[in-house]
């Protein structure tokens, strides 16, 4: 089933100036003293990932009303709506906590619309870096930096003498090492967040592989902006990448940019 949220375009103009509102939020409890609290699954969250979760709630009952929402904060307290087969929004309100924490600015505000177990719109949003990626509503990517233009991305064919790599900045373990070992690497990028999708996405690197737990809110977004700018994601046996799973926790995947002819 897909969503009736009127024509695209204009409603993904909404849903960015929504992540905008979530992302001022942000930088408010960014500029001050907060405190960090360890949620159940020994994740940290802060006084910003609530208030911008506040936002979007609030907002997207007032864009789509009747669309059901599946948020990080909303899921920890157990507020878990019936999805079915959907649509239904997917909201991470400050992926990258840790980042916020540490202040280097790689942390993002992430809202997905899927549709048939899969992101056709998306929105992710770096507050401290003022970058913003989304779907266009017309089948394409694009991004903003600052107070630039609105630039069309593509993803890239890789180069010929190796990869450019993301990897997690705080989720690096053996079997990722493991699997970077087997690759033609030129240069390693370690960053924060959903940025790492955005970056497959914008041409600046061509594969992101991430063997370690993700929730579905922490990828939908990047996954959607990467779907639009040409890219993949699959399992890392190829096989599909879908939404609606159990408990909404990712198995391991692999995104890629354009493949090599």
């Amino acid at each position: 089933m897909t969503a009736d949220v009127g024509d695209r375009a204009e409603f993904m103009t909404k849903l960015v100036e929504l992540a905008i509102r979530a992302g001022e939020e942000i930088l408010e409890v960014y500029s001050e003293d907060f405190e960090v609290v360890t949620k159940a699954d020994e994740s940290p969250v802060t006084a910003a990932d609530e208030r911008a979760e506040t936002v979007i709630l609030a907002g997207l009952a007032e864009l789509a009303p009747g669309i059901p929402v599946v948020a990080e904060e909303s899921a920890a307290a157990g507020k878990i709506p019936e999805v079915g087969d959907g649509p239904f929004f997917l909201v991470d309100p400050l992926d990258g906590t840790k980042q916020f924490v540490e202040r280097n600015g790689q942390f993002t505000v992430n809202i997905a619309l899927i549709e048939r177990q899969f992101p056709t719109l998306g929105v992710v949003h770096l507050p401290a870096l003022e970058e913003t990626y989304w779907t266009d509503g017309r089948g394409g990517a694009c991004r903003r930096i600052g107070s630039g233009d609105v630039e069309a991305i593509r993803c890239r064919v890789p180069a010929s003498d190796g990869l450019v790599v993301m990897a997690s900045r705080s989720h690096r373990n053996q079997e990722t090492e493991d699997y970077l070992a087997t690759l033609s690497i030129k240069e390693l990028d370690a960053s924060g967040s959903s940025l790492k999708f955005c970056r497959v996405a914008d041409g600046s690197a061509d594969l992101y592989p991430r063997l370690g737990r993700t929730m579905e809110w922490d990828v939908a977004a990047g996954h959607a902006v990467l779907a639009a700018a040409g890219g993949t994601m699959t399992l890392m046996d190829g096989e599909p990448f879908t939404y609606a799973k159990p408990g909404f926790e990712n198995p391991h995947f692999l995104v890629k940019g354009l493949a090599a002819e």
